[in-house]
């Protein structure tokens, strides 16, 4: 179902602010989680690359598991749903290890023919 962005004839100027302001809020917190998760994938580029040198796996199913177990707990204690946050997480750590395997092909001299 769609709505108009302009409300109903009965959302007088004071709504509109409000929600306007409410939208400020939200585009700002968008923005604060766009470059926390920039910074994050900094930071597990280096851990690919120092797993690459080491010839160590791209995956680490033990500290995921106590990743997840970690993030749900936060997740209940800020009142967010913990399996969103855990299918939040997992996409993320899937996106991770796709790094990491890209980052030891490019270590052991591999193509990367279709890699982003």
């Amino acid at each position: 179902m769609t709505t108009s962005n302009t409300g109903s004839p009965d959302a007088g100027p004071a709504v509109r602010e409000e929600l306007a302001r409410l939208r400020d809020s939200i585009d700002n917190i968008d923005a604060a989680v766009v470059h926390m998760l920039a910074e994050r994938f900094k930071a597990t580029q280096q851990v690919g690359h120092l797993k690459a040198r080491h010839q160590l796996p791209p995956a680490d199913p033990a500290r995921e598991a106590r990743q997840i177990a970690r993030l749900r707990a936060l997740a209940e204690n800020a009142k967010l749903d913990p399996a969103f946050a855990e299918k939040f997480l997992n996409f993320i750590v899937a996106e991770v290890i796709r790094h990491h395997e890209r980052i030891a092909e490019e270590a052991l001299g591999g193509s990367t023919t279709g890699a982003n």
